[in-house]
């Protein structure tokens, strides 16, 4: 995700988008998916998402 996106509301929703490349299946090998929950759960603990 760009640096330049910043949450300014926190009170409100706030809605992120991927890209997927060459429509990579990330929500069906278990490697990726691992790797995507990781990184989302990384974010929500340490970047104040929740």
């Amino acid at each position: 995700m760009s640096q330049r996106y910043k949450v300014i509301d926190s009170t409100v929703p706030t809605f992120a988008t991927i890209t997927l490349i060459d429509w990579v299946d990330l929500f069906i090998q278990p490697t990726y998916f691992k790797i995507l929950d990781d990184s989302l759960n990384y974010c929500i603990a340490n970047l104040c998402w929740a």
